[in-house]
């Protein structure tokens, strides 16, 4: 029902309402018939089905087979770590699910605990919970509102609706039916809605809507349907780790077969192909994502982002898209002057602009403003004076945005409103109402005649009295008003226009033309005027004191962009990224601000809320990638144009602070929430926090991404390639006529050596040079893009190759040490195939040996250890191994380098074709 259309008669009779609220039956009976005020929470799993869920992906299936594999033949090291990983994954994914839950616990917060009410004639405090359709709610300052209403009474009644619609302005509300029926919810201003708040003013309202039928209600019920997208690196581990097992388990069968039908023994060869298959599949490469998303998040919390999922660090570095809230994201979240007009120029609000306007005039007194023939100092004057801002005990600034705007732009051109309050009292006002548009203040004049100072101007022409006297436009006057209003209002009301040579007639074309070319650029303009008075009137009303003015000045109020913005975007646009500015703001703010922050491209568009609602789906999905600012758009919206981006293969970042930003968060590939001015709803609903609320931070955050991303390939390609190497080397050796190469415990040892320490340390590689010089990476790319499923096969040929030319040209020769020379052979192959894989394109020699000390560390570790299994005593029969002579080791370590080298080469090629 459109509650807004309907007059208030009409809205009570269709409740069954009065003015005198209800009794307490119906109170009642409504309660059994609507239920508690409350946001319903769907039926939840228990703790230990979603931990169950846990356990059922393809790969974690996988890997607990390799444990029970591993545990079979006698491997508990490889069982312990297996489970380990296991159990890191499973620790996560409950994570994730388990924070639905609390994004529904902070929406329920956000209910008002009690409240004021008329029922049976009589006022009474209930429980926000006990509020129903009909009952008749009192709103003050500072409160919440309890549920959805219609207002039916409205004294300058003024809502922060910022937390739902997205306006940044406080919104001044009245009781007049409207009669657009698809209004936004920003726009019906006899409406308040659940979870805004009372800013100022006062009113009384009747409940059309509680619990889940609110407006609140509506998102909470998204945020429970909304489904969660997998991110890129969870859907490529997917695929990854089917394709992985599947051939892993076919080619350890052949392996098996091959040796059993040349005559080896079945025991050995079935021991031969487990082991195989416990170091084919890579069990480090979850352990190994985890902690180096877990160390992106350490280092991206000193940068000021908060990381809530672990794989939303990876999902920075694939973002094609960032959708952003305005208000208090791009911008301040604060109302400020930008510019002025006085007398006859637009001046910009900077203070250094002020202040060499303000040097003009040699009097600083607070006294002599008035009398001060400037017209600046003059609009200074009523800027600091025309306003109902308060300040508390601890220096805080209270009061409506504009009005604090205006008061603190004064008060830092040392125009301080309590200095000037002592020698201008306010004795009287007449308060803004929306029919009027205009605020009135009478302030009592001091006694001039010895106690202001007249321009130094004056003084050089000698006429200190009669120049004073001349000079002073409120010469005789022993009371002042200050009028503040809309301009069209203002200029109406006033007679004339001060200047720096004395009162003359309005150009109301010149204002006319100042006013649209503000406005145009997002700016809020308000006029002020002034009146003197020999006394006060006796009846103090709108039509006799705002009459007769004189115009002062015009004044241009926004809440501005923040400076860093504008670098942030254009850090985006450079690494392919495009922003987008999704708010329920005015459409001729919003293209001011984006604009002004260089978020607008010479082909882009702004679309407007209603004008999206009009768009079929398929019209919309066919231009949205051409649109770069959405305006007064609503909550469903916002979800639609996250779904529309993802519809077209975008990956898309959703920031946002508000209530209404919690369901596109859920659903956007990565939600990102203000860690200052955000909700406890969006925070609960997002992946990441910026503790900041700085756009800026995520630059950082997707450079981290990227590189985070360019790691975890370079350990994948590590690992297979390594284990293709293993594979190669034991399918190809029968196939040529050679025996086994390897035993289980030397596949296994290799695997733990090479596997483990060097690829975790690729985890803390640096970034390469150009990874915010390119465009983000294809959403759908698989994981073997760019040559890496090329690369593992012909670098894992390449280490077969090299260990059975050493195999058979040992056997040829008869050197009894063949099998630990092939052992050695295919660990330091390994070892050094991961020092060339450092950077994609880069040299060793050009990026350093010690750029990367961890993984410098990792690799003298491995090859310590190695050493060890051939050269001390009581490990050679633990790991069938001989003492080899220098030679036999200088000849070994000699062409195990060849594997590095090649790889140095293939890069080489890489830079020439780049």
């Amino acid at each position: 029902m459109r509650w807004h259309q309907r007059e208030i008669e009409d809205v009570l009779e269709q409740l069954n309402s009065s003015l005198k609220g209800l009794s307490s039956g119906d109170v009642q009976k409504r309660l059994k018939e609507y239920g508690p005020n409350e946001l319903k929470e769907k039926k939840k799993k228990t703790v230990f089905m979603i931990l169950l869920d846990q356990f059922r992906d393809f790969m974690i299936l996988v890997l607990i087979a390799a444990a029970i594999i591993s545990g079979i033949i006698g491997e508990p090291s490889d069982t312990i770590a297996i489970i380990v990983i296991v159990i890191l994954n499973a620790v996560i994914g409950f994570i994730q699910e388990y924070r639905a839950e609390k994004a529904m616990a902070a929406l329920k917060k956000m209910a008002t605990p009690t409240l004021t009410v008329i029922r049976d004639g009589r006022h009474a405090n209930v429980s926000a919970s006990e509020i129903v359709p009909g009952d008749i709610v009192t709103l003050e300052a500072g409160r919440f509102v309890p549920a959805d209403m219609r207002l039916i009474e409205a004294a300058q009644l003024k809502m922060e609706e910022a937390a739902l619609t997205g306006e940044s302005v406080a919104v001044e509300k009245h009781t007049k039916a409207l009669h657009d029926e698809m209004l936004p919810l920003g726009d019906r201003k006899n409406m308040v809605y659940k979870g805004t708040m009372v800013s100022y003013g006062r009113g009384i309202g009747t409940v059309i809507a509680t619990g889940m039928d609110t407006e609140l209600g509506k998102i909470a019920t998204m945020l429970q349907e909304e489904e969660e997208v997998k991110t890129p690196l969870q859907k490529r581990l997917a695929v990854f780790g089917q394709k992985l097992a599947i051939a892993v388990l076919a080619i350890c069968a052949i392996v098996f077969g091959i040796g059993v039908m040349r005559g080896e023994p079945p025991l050995l060869m079935l021991l031969t192909a487990i082991s195989l298959a416990v170091a084919a599949i890579p069990e480090a490469l979850p352990a190994v994502i985890t902690i180096s998303l877990a160390l992106g998040a350490k280092k991206m919390i000193r940068q000021n982002a908060l990381v809530r999922k672990l794989p939303a660090v990876e999902t920075l570095g694939s973002v094609t898209y960032i959708c952003s809230d305005k208000t208090g994201t791009l911008t301040l979240n604060k109302m400020m002057v930008e510019e002025i007009y006085v007398n006859g120029q637009v001046i910009s609000s900077q203070p250094s602009v002020i202040s060499n306007q303000l040097s003009d005039s040699a009097i600083r007194n607070p006294q002599s403003a008035i009398c001060n023939r400037s017209p600046i100092h003059q609009l200074m004057t009523a800027l600091s004076l025309n306003n109902d801002v308060a300040i508390d005990k601890d220096g805080n600034v209270i009061g409506d945005p504009t009005e604090t705007a205006i008061f603190s732009f004064a008060k830092d051109a040392e125009y301080d409103k309590r200095e000037i309050e002592e020698y201008f009292p306010r004795v009287a006002e007449i308060p803004f109402d929306s029919d009027r548009k205009c605020m009135t203040t009478f302030h009592r004049m001091p006694d001039t005649r010895y106690t202001i100072h007249p321009p130094l101007s004056l003084l050089d022409k000698g006429g200190i009295e009669g120049g004073y006297r001349e000079s002073c436009i409120m010469n005789h006057a022993s009371f002042i008003s200050f009028t503040k209003g809309a301009v069209e209002v203002l200029i109406d009301k006033s007679n004339g226009i001060l200047t720096s040579e004395g009162i003359k007639a309005i150009d109301k074309e010149e204002i006319q033309r100042i006013t649209e070319k503000m406005a145009a650029d997002g700016l809020r303009v308000l006029s002020f005027a002034m009146r003197g008075w020999d006394a006060l009137p006796r009846d103090i009303n709108p039509e006799n004191a705002e009459a007769d003015l004189t115009i002062l000045g015009l004044v241009g109020i926004m809440d501005p962009p923040r400076e860093e913005a504008k670098d942030a975007v254009s850090l985006c646009k450079s690494a392919g990224i495009k922003p987008v500015m999704i708010t329920g703001d005015h459409p001729i703010t919003a293209w001011a601000i984006a604009k002004r922050i260089g978020m607008l491209g010479e082909h882009d568009d702004v679309i407007t809320g209603r004008e999206l609602e009009r768009l079929s789906l398929d019209r919309f999905e066919n231009e949205v990638e051409h649109i770069s600012v959405y305006a007064r758009v609503a909550p469903e919206q916002k979800l639609k144009i996250v779904k529309a981006l993802q519809d077209r293969g975008q990956f898309v970042a959703m920031t946002g602070d508000g209530v209404n930003d919690a369901p596109a968060l859920k659903r956007a590939d990565i939600g990102i929430a203000m860690g200052i001015t955000g909700t406890d709803v969006a925070k609960e609903s997002a992946h990441m926090i910026l503790l900041d609320d700085n756009f800026a931070t995520i630059v950082k955050a997707v450079k981290e991404g990227r590189k985070i991303y360019d790691n975890i390939r370079k350990f994948a390609k590590y690992l297979l390639s390594t284990n293709s190497g293993e594979i190669w080397t034991l399918f190809l050796a029968p196939l040529v006529g050679l025996p086994i190469p390897l035993l289980p415990i030397h596949i296994l040892w290799i695997n733990l050596m090479t596997d483990g320490l060097p690829a975790l340390a690729l985890s803390v590689e640096p970034a390469e040079s150009d990874v915010m010089k390119r465009p983000p990476r294809d959403p759908k790319e698989s994981i073997f893009a760019g040559g890496l499923g090329l690369h593992a096969v012909w670098v894992g040929l390449l280490m077969a190759g090299v260990v059975l030319f050493v195999q058979a040209w040992a056997i040829k020769i008869g050197n009894s040490h063949w099998q630990t020379m092939v052992f050695t052979v295919l660990c330091l192959t390994q070892l050094g195939h991961v020092l060339a894989i450092r950077s994609e394109k880069e040299s060793l020699f050009k990026i350093g040996i010690f750029s990367n000390k961890p993984l410098l560390g990792a690799v003298i570790l491995s090859f310590g250890f190695q050493l060890a299994t051939i050269y001390v005593p009581f490990l050679n029969p633990i790991f069938k191994t001989q003492s080899l002579s220098f030679n036999e080791m200088l000849f070994t370590f000699g062409i195990s380098s060849v594997v590095f080298f090649a790889v140095e080469v293939e890069k080489l090629f890489r830079r020439r074709k780049r």
